[in-house]
């Protein structure tokens, strides 16, 4: 499955990132809606769901991200919807890890 959140707050370490394989966070915005896939083998076994996808989360709740390969590119995101059918469009899409 897939869930959709608002990006609300982002760090400026994001922005500052040069690495090739990292170059992707320059363009993250407050505001944007990104898309986040939640696959095997970030998916709990037991639960069959990702840590930090906002489960019980609703629009009011803001939730805390943090991107893998640079703890200092960090922000908040608000949960819009939860897709059973994964359509996430190729810019903007993410995978729980």
């Amino acid at each position: 499955y897939c869930v959709e959140f608002r990006t609300e707050s982002l760090s400026q370490h994001c922005a500052l990132e040069t690495r090739p394989y990292a170059r992707w966070m320059q363009y993250l915005r407050e505001g944007h809606t990104v898309c986040v896939a939640c696959q095997p083998p970030a998916m709990s076994t037991a639960t069959l769901r990702c840590s930090g996808d906002g489960h019980n989360a609703h629009g009011d709740k803001i939730l805390h991200w943090e991107a893998i390969g640079n703890s200092q590119c960090q922000g908040t995101w608000r949960k819009i919807r939860q897709l059973e059918h994964c359509s996430c469009p190729l810019v903007h899409s993410f995978i729980f890890t």
